[in-house]
This record gives structure tokens, sequence and C-alpha cells, in this order.
């Protein structure tokens, strides 16, 4: 895996540069996206290791219906250099560099129960107001948690689960 990342960093850095220039972060996003999630499937990642695929047969079997010309040009560079495989690396490299620039931190909060909007209005405000940044949420309702919730905000997790406060208390209790 870090092979990957470490090959896709290049792609993602070119990308991410020409869509700054353009100004076009989000068509961008949105296409890499699609090329991922297609380049990721199986059966289609089978057919890109075919030798006898052309770089146009790829090109469009992974371009999205709108896309651009300097797109297309992209993947056509990740085709002759047979790195179409790393479309879903480059994807999430791409949004990582995007988000950065545009100062947005991106969390998950997974809580035992569906969070009422009032509480998920408080999480956000906490989190913008630690992270000095606006802040993009998703959410996911995980039971196991028993109650309380775990926000993943990248490098940042915070766990206020009950799940994790008992797994805490065993592990000092048990030492």
């Amino acid at each position: 895996m870090s092979q990957a990342l470490t090959l896709a960093r290049p792609y993602a850095r070119a990308a991410f540069a020409t869509a700054r220039d353009e100004g076009t972060f989000a068509p961008w996003s949105d296409a890499l996206a699609f090329s991922a999630h297609v380049a990721a499937d199986p059966r289609v990642a089978a057919l890109l290791a075919n030798p006898e695929l052309g770089r146009d047969d790829a090109v469009a079997l992974l371009a999205p219906v709108s896309h651009g010309e300097t797109y297309s040009r992209f993947l056509a560079i990740l085709a002759e250099s047979h790195r179409l495989p790393l479309l879903p690396e480059i994807s999430g490299m791409f949004d990582a560099l995007r988000a950065e620039a545009e100062h947005v931190v991106k969390a998950t909060v997974t809580s035992a129960a569906e969070l009422s909007a009032a509480e998920l209005d408080a999480i956000k405000v906490a989190l913008r107001k630690r992270f000095n940044r606006e802040v993009e949420v998703t959410t996911a309702v995980d039971a196991s948690l028993i109650g309380g919730a775990v926000i993943d905000a990248g490098d940042v997790v915070i766990d206020g689960s009950l799940k994790g406060k008992l797994a805490r208390l065993q592990t000092a209790l048990a030492n």
C-alpha cells in the first residue's frame, strides 16, 4: 500500500496543480472519484491489466461523461505509464490536498445512536473551534459503541464512546 501511495503522489500533486491553475477543484475531484470508483472494480482492474487494451479505450472507460480535455490527457498519461490502477490513491490524495488548500477538515462522527441536528451542530462548532477551520462532517451509527461517539478527523481521533471508556478502564485495572 505504501508503494502505491508513493507512486500515486506525483500524479495527485500534478492533478491538484492543474485543478488549482484552472480553478476547477470540484470538477476534478468529481472526475477523479468517478474514475477511481470504476478502476477499483475487480472486473475493470482485470481489464486494465490486459496489454491488449489501448490507451484511448482505457481513457474512454474511465473518464466521466462530463470531463474536460485536460482530464482526458491526464488519464492518457496515467495509461501510458501503466498507473491507472493507482486512481483510488490519486483521488484520495487529491481530496486531501484540496481540503488543505480550502482550509477544510473532514470528520466522521460515529455514534451509538442517530444524532439530533442540535447535537451535530454542537459537534461542528466544537471542531471548528478546535481546528480553526471549516468542518465537513459525515455521520455513521455503530450500536456496538454502547453510548457516546467517536470523532475521526484525519490525524485526530477523539474517542468519547462508552465502549472506548470501558476499554481504557480495563487496561488501567489490568496494569
